[in-house]
């Protein structure tokens, strides 16, 4: 909700249960107004109210919930934050847990949250790069007001150079130079179709393995780097990238994959296919 349905009120009283009790008795709303935000001084408190059946833009209020007390809200302006976003009003949420939060965001609008619980996602994609593809895809799905659930990502990173560390004698071979992938072994990049010996280690996903043996024809010494491999049967909500996913998405259970080269809409509708029944 934002200003159309929170009105934000100023009161020349302490916001006390007893005052906003007494304001309410002679009070009328505008017809959308479904929540108020009061305020006094550098004081908050948040109401739900329900108004008489009828048609009028302005109806008396026949009941009332206070929801929050000064003692138990706290204001933020970010002029940056759609107050409409659930993902972004979760973050503030979770950010302040237990306590309503007032927020004046973009365009000056006003809106609060109050006992919104978020729900978890975890993000798995390879590094490098870093930060991740899959967790700036996922961010800018969140951000674009296209994902209806509270979700906050948190981010699992396979990473490539530190899984190398194991690789102590022979040398290595990288799928990608963009990476910029270094080691204290010989180091080649798979996309340069490097000369190879049956010493050298790949270190990548399946996909990197079928063309290092189709450009070989042996198979190598290998180190998976499959983020889909990574994630745990644990009930977890998780989104990966799969080279077997060519578009949309594809669900199994707790996890969703999208392709390598996953858009931003595809991103945010595999997100809501996850979350479909929370």
């Amino acid at each position: 909700m934002h200003c159309k349905d929170v009105s934000f009120r100023e009161v020349d009283f302490p916001l006390t249960e007893e005052n906003i009790a007494r304001m309410f008795g002679s009070w009328s709303a505008y017809t959308r107004t479904e929540e108020m935000v009061l305020i006094n001084g550098s004081d908050h408190a948040t109401v739900r109210i329900e108004k008489e059946k009828g048609t009028g833009l302005f109806r008396p209020v026949v009941s009332f919930e206070i929801v929050s007390l000064p003692d138990n809200t706290d204001l933020i302006e970010d002029h940056a934050l759609d107050v409409l976003n659930v993902p972004a009003m979760a973050r503030i949420q979770a950010g302040h847990p237990g306590r309503a939060v007032v927020v004046k965001g973009m365009f000056d609008h006003v809106s609060f949250v109050f006992g919104l619980e978020p729900v978890r996602l975890r993000v798995i994609d390879s590094v490098p790069p870093s930060p991740s593809k899959l967790s700036v895809l996922v961010q800018k799905a969140l951000d674009s007001g296209f994902v209806e659930h509270p979700i906050i990502q948190e981010c699992v990173d396979v990473d490539m150079a530190v899984l190398s560390k194991d690789v102590t004698s022979g040398p290595i071979m990288f799928p990608c130079a963009v990476s910029g992938l270094k080691s204290s072994v010989p180091v080649s990049y798979l996309d340069s179709a490097p000369d190879a010996d049956a010493d050298v280690t790949l270190v990548g996903c399946h996909l990197s393995k079928r063309i290092f043996e189709s450009l070989y024809g042996f198979e190598p010494r290998f180190i998976n780097t499959c983020p889909a491999d990574y994630a745990p049967n644990d009930g977890v909500k998780t989104i990966t990238k799969c080279c077997k996913v060519k578009n949309g998405h594809r669900m199994e259970g707790d996890l969703v994959s999208v392709p390598w080269g996953a858009t931003i809409p595809e991103v945010a509708e595999a997100l809501n296919a996850l979350f479909a029944e929370e």
